[in-house]
């Protein structure tokens, strides 16, 4: 698992400490800031650990949800509206309201390391939130997935979710015709 550098000082308790783990080959230095036990991490632990409030979204969500078998070039976060850029060629960065931000966060476990990922309903929700600027094909792949697991979801959870949501109206007409 990564870890910033911060909190490498506080459980070695100093940066000679940090220093003295390093050398000893029980840390490594993965990327500026972000250290690990392991010798490689993946892309997505050194991500969810320099950017801890992001949300994994999108593509990396529906990847992760065996939605699409499609790998994502990047990893897809979701950030407050009011977050800095993040200027890193790996991330597809949007930007969500404060208030519904961590609506349907859980954590996950994601190729070794725990992340912060919204669940099945809530990406059910962006799928259809964002079919405009999504790929047709790439849409009806993953809105074909959904309709084979619906059973599995919590419709109470989606419903409740709803009218929270940004667009409403629209998820919930698109929902009635193309999902339930």
């Amino acid at each position: 698992m990564a870890i910033l550098y911060k909190q490498c000082v506080e459980e070695f308790g100093s940066n000679y400490q940090v220093l003295k783990e390093m050398s000893l080959g029980h840390l490594y230095l993965l990327e500026k800031g972000v250290y690990s036990k392991k010798k490689h991490e993946s892309d997505i632990a050194i991500i969810a650990a320099k950017y801890p409030k992001a949300v994994f979204s999108m593509d990396s969500a529906f990847y992760h949800y065996g939605l699409t078998d499609t790998i994502p070039d990047k990893c897809s976060l979701v950030t407050e509206r009011h977050s800095r850029k993040i200027s890193d060629d790996r991330v597809v960065q949007r930007f969500e309201n404060k208030d519904i931000l961590y609506l349907g966060a859980v954590q996950v476990e994601f190729e070794g390391s725990n992340i912060t990922m919204y669940n099945r309903e809530r990406m059910l929700l962006e799928l259809l939130r964002n079919k405009n600027i999504l790929p047709f094909d790439y849409y009806k792949e993953i809105l074909g997935n959904y309709r084979k697991i619906l059973h599995e979801l919590d419709t109470q959870l989606i419903q409740d979710y709803v009218p929270q949501m940004p667009k409403s109206k629209m998820i919930f007409r698109a929902l009635q015709l193309e999902v339930f």
